[in-house]
């Protein structure tokens, strides 16, 4: 898609979450990978999106799961609302 990418689309009730993934050597390199322009490419495709998986009274977020060699996947919840200070890691 141009503009952006979107690795999952998921729904849990009347959630709609865009989830950027990452898979990487170390829990630290997975993390370094969700800088602003990933991050903002992927809220650029979840706008383009949303339309087509969107249903009345959903929430919408952006995600993340970072993948690590013999780890537990880590979902981050709500990792992007378009300022950094406002972002949980």
């Amino acid at each position: 898609m141009p503009g952006g990418e979107v690795d999952i689309v998921a729904r849990r009730g009347t959630v709609l979450a865009f989830v950027e993934v990452k898979a990487r050597a170390t829990d630290s390199a997975a993390a370094f990978a969700l800088d602003d322009w990933r991050l903002r490419r992927v809220a650029v495709a979840a706008e383009r999106l949303a339309p087509r998986y969107m249903r009345a009274g959903d929430d919408i977020r952006i995600d993340a799961l970072l993948l690590v060699p013999r780890g537990w996947p880590r979902h981050l919840v709500d990792v992007w609302q378009g300022d950094r200070s406002r972002r949980r890691y």
